[in-house]
């Protein structure tokens, strides 16, 4: 190979990484946009928390509907045309929310935003992991979890800064969001065929040896017990984080705009977190360095449980957020290793619909939790289940990359 078609190469795969990088940042947004808008959504529509609950627990059913059809598109149709894809759908949901007037067009217009999300998640990781090496995998990784974390973080400080700055609602930012997704479809345009990029790595004597095919079949007994892993931790967090946004401010005392705040900073964790998780895990394996993260998480929930409110709160949320994110690139580059490389897109998809269906679920069983116990009620729950998850991890998992 010579070094202009391995200067290439690398032109072509650090594109890449920036545009699932970028686009990760804008599917994000909207998910902690919409979590965070739930006290205003709650008093503008005039509902109970149990109503609070199935208009939570809507979108991320929709995602369980789509999930295996949207994995089976991206190893189809390739990364760049299913992101293409997502790109369309989130601009459409994003202006119907910006101009709902009522629950259900709401629900009907997040949903769409969700289904983005869906699409994008098993092209993207798809992309990354067929396309870099073992040993870059997990630094990409968590490059591009970064952008996922980050994007989170603008949601629901974009919502503050609309609230303070502008004295605009959370239609307004909706609204906004629309532009960078436009420029997002623009510059993904512009990314190379899945074909080429197969054919420039593939070809590239660097690589060899380095590129993985993975496991002949998809659904090994290491992947099941993976998902296993994935539903029941993705329960104890979603039960958690279905209505942090209203234990902060109906439990702990904060205000709308001191709630947007925290939360977004909480998921600004992750621009350091997944990086540094991602470096972590290169070095001592993704699944030795996951159990260290899943141990400091539980050990940061108990502590969020007993913690006062202010400051010492705040500190503490913002620890068990950094936590969690440290994790995020060992557990997609152990799932890259669980997974047939031409099925990544279908092996991601999988990763994702517990999540899916657990998200339709725990709103729903949160909410009445709370009504008849309190918020309070949620974390002792919520701890035995990553236990429990956690043993799964230890005790049924292999990574074939050890």
């Amino acid at each position: 190979m010579t070094e202009k078609n391995a200067k290439n190469q690398r032109k072509m795969l650090t594109y890449g990484l920036f545009i699932m990088t970028l686009t990760h940042v804008l599917t994000h947004v909207f998910g902690t946009l919409y979590s965070a808008s739930f006290p205003r959504i709650r008093e503008e529509f005039n509902l109970s928390i149990e109503q609070l609950g199935i208009i939570a627990a809507i979108p991320p059913l929709c995602q369980a509907i789509f999930a295996i059809p949207a994995g089976a598109l991206a190893d189809r149709v390739g990364s760049k045309k299913t992101l293409l894809l997502s790109l369309v759908i989130s601009i459409v949901g994003s202006i119907l929310a910006a101009y709902s007037q009522g629950p259900i067009m709401l629900i009907i217009a997040v949903s769409l935003v969700y289904l983005n999300t869906t699409i994008y998640h098993p092209s993207s990781y798809s992309f990354i992991t067929r396309f870099f090496s073992k040993e870059e995998r997990p630094k990409a990784l968590g490059v591009h979890g970064a952008g996922g974390t980050f994007g989170m973080s603008l949601g629901s400080l974009s919502l503050s800064a609309f609230l303070v700055l502008f004295g605009l609602g959370w239609r307004q930012v909706y609204l906004f969001w629309t532009v960078p997704l436009l420029i997002g479809f623009l510059l993904t345009l512009r990314l190379p065929r899945d074909e080429d990029m197969e054919d420039s790595v593939t070809q590239s004597p660097a690589s060899a040896g380095m590129i993985d095919s993975g496991p002949s079949k998809l659904l090994t007994s290491g992947m099941l017990s993976f998902l296993a892993y994935s539903a029941i931790g993705t329960i104890g967090m979603t039960l958690i984080g279905s209505f942090m946004t209203l234990y902060m401010v109906d439990v702990k005392g904060f205000t709308e705009v001191q709630m947007g705040f925290l939360y977004g900073i909480s998921r600004s964790t992750g621009l350091i977190a997944a990086p540094v998780g991602g470096v972590i895990a290169s070095r001592f394996g993704a699944k030795n360095w996951l159990q260290v993260t899943r141990v400091l998480v539980i050990i940061m929930l108990g502590l969020v449980s007993i913690s006062p409110g202010g400051i010492v709160f705040g500190i503490i949320y913002l620890v068990y957020s950094f936590s969690g994110t440290l994790g995020m690139a060992a557990r997609s580059s152990l799932v890259a290793s669980l997974t047939p490389r031409n099925q990544r897109g279908m092996g991601y998809a999988l990763l994702f619909l517990p999540g899916s269906i657990m998200g339709a679920i725990s709103p729903v069983l949160a909410a009445n939790i709370i009504s008849n116990y309190g918020h309070s009620a949620l974390f002792p729950v919520s701890i035995v289940l990553y236990i429990i998850a956690l043993g799964v991890l230890v005790f049924f998992i292999k990574d074939p990359d050890l």
